[in-house]
């Protein structure tokens, strides 16, 4: 009997410490003159506690958090939730882990799909091969497997899409009104629809740099990511408050169009993240491989008479084209965009200048990585106040603002 009461009480401390909560605080610190209504917030976590669940709370309220996992390997490795901070303001929230529990389910506030296309349905808002992931041979192009070209992603302001070809452009699609889209329309709004006030497609990008595509850069030229082994995306997160797709690029020549020996070659991994209740997309960029000398481009396109803003590492435009080729323009209008990109200090090279495609930047990685953000507004949009080059270049100077002066995180 001693040795079954032993076995027991020692079962139990171990169920009880397997089940027991992990609490953290956090203390999120705002620098700055302004009010920030919508940072993002990541708490890295030790994979080796197994965290199922997590609660944040607020001055004793809860609010909404996801649990991601970046490294794909069915533990979660980020906490993220979005914070509300006034001038020089300090918060501190509370986090509860589990390991036990299961994640709580919050109202979606963004949204990210993926699909191969469905050729015996012709409609092409009624798509219904969804997918997480596709991996394609480097000489196979998906471009036109999959429904809107490749994944979508979007949150209530605004929708981007990347093309799952050599090109990976940013394409962006505006909204009239606040809401999430994208299921509905997937990415092509009928006539009802558009009837209804859905926004749409509202860039041609053709081949050049669109929203902020990464490329390469040789003979003086953004290049496409055209000679690889292998192309990637995935969809490694779908919110409730922020999306995330991963691009992976592997065995790339960097040196293109110049040949490359087995040794010059990298793999390009890239996040495309979203978050609720911004316009703006970052972009993580990580190299392996032998790319300590790459120079990489990215940008914005030049769109037809558009009205430029340059000043170091942060470049918009605003200006007035056809969403579509002019020979596909039928049941279509001429769009007004703005766009905007900023490139840290640390990762610029160059600035090029301006002609008839882009308005480019050379870039470099610091160390193995590369990060810059990517933004757009669309002059259909009822909510918001941008509706002229001024008032969205005062928009970008101080996102640009915001981006400088990051907020300070503190783990307890």
């Amino acid at each position: 009997m001693k040795r079954i009461v032993v076995f027991s009480i020692a079962t139990a401390m171990a169920a009880t410490a397997a089940t027991a909560q992990m609490s953290q605080r956090v203390t999120v610190s705002n620098p700055s003159d302004f009010v920030r209504n919508a940072e993002p917030i990541t708490i890295m976590i030790d994979e080796t506690k197994d965290i199922k669940s997590a609660i944040v709370t607020f001055n004793g309220e809860e609010i909404p958090c996801q649990l991601d996992d970046l490294d794909q390997n069915g533990k979660p490795d980020q906490l993220f939730f979005i914070a509300s901070l006034g001038k020089r303001a300090a918060n501190t929230y509370n986090i509860a882990y589990s390991t036990t529990a299961k994640q709580r389910t919050y109202e979606p506030e963004v949204y990210c799909e993926m699909m191969l296309t469905n050729k015996k349905i012709k409609a092409t808002n009624k798509q219904d091969l969804y997918i997480s992931s596709l991996t394609v041979d480097g000489k196979t192009n998906p471009y036109n497997m999959l429904h809107h070209h490749g994944p979508a992603f979007e949150n209530k302001e605004v929708a981007y899409r990347i093309y799952f070809d050599h090109r990976q452009t940013i394409d962006i699609y505006g909204k009239y009104s606040r809401a999430l889209e994208l299921r509905d329309t997937q990415f092509y709004p009928d006539a009802e629809q558009k009837k209804q006030g859905y926004g749409d497609d509202v860039l041609w990008v053709g081949e050049t740099l669109g929203c902020g595509a990464l490329r390469g850069w040789a003979d003086g030229k953004p290049q496409m990511i055209a000679d690889l082994e292998s192309r990637g995306m995935t969809i490694i997160s779908r919110g409730p408050l922020r999306t995330i797709v991963k691009v992976t690029d592997k065995g790339w020549n960097p040196l293109y169009p110049t040949p490359c020996t087995d040794e010059q070659r990298i793999t390009l991994n890239t996040l495309y993240i979203l978050y609720a209740s911004r316009r703006d997309v970052e972009v993580s960029a990580t190299l392996s491989g032998l790319a300590s000398d790459i120079k990489l481009s990215t940008g914005l396109i030049n769109v037809k008479n558009s009205v430029e803003l340059c000043d170091g590492g942060l470049r918009g435009c605003w200006g007035t084209d056809w969403p579509v080729s002019e020979k596909d323009s039928a049941g279509h209008k001429r769009e007004t965009v703005g766009l905007g990109i900023y490139v840290p200090k640390a990762h610029l090279c160059a600035t090029v200048p301006a002609n008839k495609d882009n308005y480019a930047y050379v870039v470099v990685p610091k160390g193995n990585e590369l990060n810059y953000r990517v933004t757009f507004a669309s002059d259909n949009e009822s909510f918001s106040a941008f509706h002229s080059p001024e008032a969205w270049f005062d928009h970008l100077r101080q996102w640009r603002r915001e981006l400088e002066a990051p907020v300070k995180i503190v783990v307890q």
